[in-house]
């Protein structure tokens, strides 16, 4: 009898031991697979393809410029653009740069052909609603750069005047609410590149460039002056798909550490920013 109970104990335990190394197998299991579904989509493709596709500008010293001897784009939002592949990739070096104007900025991102638009890109509600945006990660201006012989002192002295702004940039906006605050009547012309603003600027077909102040600055020569009047902040933020969230965390992220770190304060002054 006892050898009998001792034998059905013995069964007992053994199937007890199996069941319970099928649990903690099946346990495993399901926390693997809550890690895997933790990526979202948008970040594995990222990493699966192994490279960071980032809109930047080519034509804004400082910030996105690419030097025509040596083909380089660098600036400051280069660097921003390598922290983050570095976060997401480990590897700063393992981004493709697109170059991107205020016009063609938006829909790239829309298409799906960068993954991130860092491009001088103002945060706005309107913008907002279309794209996710990190903390900003710098502060300007809409400014206005004339030429030093014409006389020009404010927006006042533009009446009568053209002004030259780049497409589907916010300077525009900042620019129609000033004028008519102030009951000035300005042609505000719209071109597809800073250096096209510049070059009008110099033959005479405008009177004004107006963009943000740091990206005028990028311009000025010894024939140009920029005006000490500032209208309509403007906070750069880096932009991603509406629908691309897990890219949208890691790009705030990466803002936010480089803020707290004094990362950031350290590229805004290497690029003469400040």
């Amino acid at each position: 009898m006892k050898k009998g109970l001792t034998l059905v104990i013995a069964m007992i335990m053994g199937l007890s031991l199996v069941f319970a190394a099928g649990c903690g197998d099946s346990a495993a299991t399901t926390k693997s697979s809550s890690s895997a579904s933790a990526e979202s989509a948008d970040v594995k493709a990222v990493k699966d393809r192994g490279i960071l596709k980032v809109g930047v500008k080519v034509d804004v010293p400082k910030f996105g410029f690419k030097d025509p001897s040596t083909g380089k784009v660098d600036g400051m939002e280069i660097d921003i653009a390598k922290a983050i592949a570095k976060k997401i990739l480990g590897d700063e070096n393992k981004i493709e740069v697109q170059p991107v104007t205020a016009k063609t900025r938006g829909p790239l991102l829309d298409n799906g052909e960068v993954d991130y638009v860092i491009a001088t890109f103002t945060i706005t509600e309107e913008r907002k609603q279309s794209y996710n945006f990190s903390e900003p990660y710098f502060k300007d201006g809409v400014a206005l750069m004339v030429k030093k012989d014409a006389g020009i002192t404010d927006l006042a002295g533009l009446n009568g005047k053209k002004i030259g702004v780049a497409q589907s940039a916010t300077s525009k906006k900042a620019l129609i609410d000033e004028i008519k605050q102030q009951n000035l009547k300005i042609d505000i012309l719209e071109f597809g590149t800073y250096p096209e603003i510049k070059t009008a600027l110099d033959s005479g077909r405008i009177d004004c460039f107006s963009v943000d102040a740091a990206i005028l600055a990028g311009y000025l020569d010894d024939s140009t002056v920029i005006l000490p009047a500032r209208y309509s902040p403007q906070l750069y933020g880096v932009a991603s798909k509406k629908s691309n969230e897990g890219l949208a965390k890691f790009a705030n992220d990466s803002v936010t550490e480089m803020q707290s770190s004094g990362e950031l304060d350290k590229i805004i002054t290497k690029w003469g920013l400040k």
